[in-house]
């Protein structure tokens, strides 16, 4: 299982990250869109970056954040308990801060009422750049099980969706991941696509 260090820092020193940029299209032959991620973590909580490269941004339109997320380029991390995915959290984040929240169980049963306890964000959009920024209380991954009181690791997946824009209107749906699933079809929601974080320091 790939493994990620989640340094320790008592300010956001991104410095102090360790970068992870090794994103794929598992279901497609071509380049992947630079994407950078970074975590650290304090007493308190987990702090996560996505900075990504677009040249082509797709914002979609809806009447909720909801909506708006599923029709738009965005960065998405899972958290489970265990490898059973039973249940698992997942966060998708577009560039303007809409968040699309759900506790799931494998395969694709979602609870779309639940929301992330404690999650602050912070995005910004700058030309063929945008990141995303966020916190997520250490208390919350504790009592939702994703964080044990006598270990410092948990499965993680990190992902993107990375959307274009077609002649005709239509708008192609990318996959990115940062561990391939190994399955036929794009699907992060399998317990292969998930890794470990270990928090250290």
């Amino acid at each position: 299982m790939k493994r990620y260090l989640v340094h320790r820092a008592s300010g956001l020193d991104w410095a102090k990250a360790e970068l992870l940029s090794d994103f794929s299209f598992p279901w497609e032959e071509r380049e992947p869109s630079p994407t950078e991620f970074r975590a650290l973590w304090n007493e308190t909580a987990l702090h996560f970056r996505f900075d990504c490269v677009d040249e082509d941004l797709v914002l979609g339109d809806g009447a909720d954040d909801s909506e708006k997320v599923m029709g738009s380029d965005r960065v998405e991390i899972f958290l489970s308990p265990d490898p059973s995915l039973r249940p698992y959290y997942g966060l998708e984040m577009d560039p303007r801060g809409a968040v699309l929240a759900y506790q799931a169980r494998y395969h694709r049963q979602f609870d779309w009422d639940w929301k992330c306890e404690g999650l602050t964000l912070d995005t910004s959009i700058e030309g063929n750049r945008y990141q995303v920024t966020g916190s997520i209380p250490l208390s919350t991954l504790l009592a939702l099980g994703v964080l044990k009181p006598d270990s410092k690791a948990f499965l993680a997946g990190v992902y993107r969706a990375e959307f274009s824009h077609l002649d005709n209107d239509e708008v192609h749906q990318g996959w990115m991941s940062w561990i391939d699933p190994q399955t036929e079809t794009p699907d992060f929601h399998v317990p292969t696509s998930f890794g470990r974080f270990e928090l250290v320091g």
